[in-house]
């Protein structure tokens, strides 16, 4: 018995073997996608397309969803979750687009113009960098960051302009963003190296050859040839930055609010709440029916939104290798 389980695998029971794994976590992903849906269902039946609307003061609706009661009404699972959406768009493209302009550039300078010495230094410290908890960039937003932007950044006059309608304190969009941009960051790092590492040395060699500069050989002849891998390094982490929770739960103000690009500065300053935060702060009521449709319809949509970022950065980057192959 003990024999057979140490033998040597054959390539077609290897090949068996590698399938079954594959199909059981597909099978696994389709079970939790289509038990969300059935448990979403009742919020999106009640609301329809009004669920992604505005209009309505998002906190109060899921304090309502908390007080109805373990049989509420259809009245009670009214929900305009556009504050949440749009809390959690800006975030994530502001965040994102910041990082892949910083991955890029660092990259640019871990691969070609760093000494060995340096680069066999901070390519672990990126990665270590990569593995840190979100809890501690939280706890570092909260201790250092948030005090900073309160003390420092806004004045009495911004704190007076908008009192009547939320409160400035510190916590909102711009802690929200240089945090998540921290914690991204160093994931679109780790994969730009690798690709511009891995591009042909000769490539960039047959450029400086031409006469042209070096910065401009990495950017026309590295830079594009990596175009697939900065679109995967963006992708991924637009994925790890849907679905932050925590950190965001602690810096945001965690307020259904949409701050205003046209409210000037303060824009910056004005708290949100993007919907992963949502769910892990409104966990505790998911006992209430209402509640907890409405935190599995969050939910929904981010593994929605995560599917079509990994659909959509695939045919990107397809459309890319096709063109750089040309």
């Amino acid at each position: 018995m003990l024999r057979s389980l140490f033998r040597p695998l054959t390539d077609r029971r290897a090949e068996r073997m590698l399938g079954a794994t594959a199909v059981s976590v597909v099978l696994v992903i389709v079970a939790m996608i289509v038990f969300i849906a059935i448990e979403a269902w009742p919020s999106f039946q009640h609301n329809g397309l009004s669920w992604f609307g505005s209009g309505k003061d998002v906190d109060a609706e899921l304090g309502a969803m908390v007080n109805a009661g373990a049989d509420p009404s259809g009245d009670a699972y009214q929900l305009r979750a556009w504050p949440l959406l749009y809390a959690t768009a800006l975030t994530t493209v502001l965040a994102v687009g910041l990082g892949v302009f910083i991955a890029v550039l660092a990259s640019i300078f871990i691969v070609e113009l760093a000494p060995p010495r340096v680069r066999s230094i901070v390519v672990p410290v990126v990665r270590l960098l990569a593995a840190v908890p979100s809890v501690v960039y939280g706890l570092i937003g909260i201790l250092v960051l948030v005090p900073f932007v309160n003390d420092h950044l806004i004045n009495e006059g911004q704190r007076e302009s908008v009192s009547y309608v939320i409160t400035l304190n510190g916590p909102g969009l711009l802690v929200s963003v240089v945090l998540l941009t921290l914690m991204i960051t160093p994931i679109m790092i780790s994969i730009v190296v690798d690709a511009l590492t891995a591009v042909p040395r000769g490539w960039r060699e047959g450029a400086l050859a031409l006469g042209v500069t070096r910065w401009r050989a990495v950017m026309s002849v590295s830079v594009r040839a990596i175009r697939p891998a900065i679109v995967a390094a963006a992708v991924l982490a637009s994925a790890r930055a849907l679905g932050e929770a925590i950190m965001l739960s602690m810096v945001s103000g965690s307020k259904g609010f949409s701050p205003q690009p046209w409210d000037g500065l303060i824009f910056l300053f004005e708290p949100l709440r993007p919907l992963a935060a949502t769910i892990a702060e409104q966990s505790e009521g998911i006992a209430a029916p209402a509640l907890k449709s409405s935190i599995y319809a969050m939910a929904l949509v981010l593994l929605v939104s995560s599917l079509f970022l990994s659909i959509g950065g695939s045919l990107i980057k397809r459309r890319l290798r096709l063109g750089t192959a040309r």
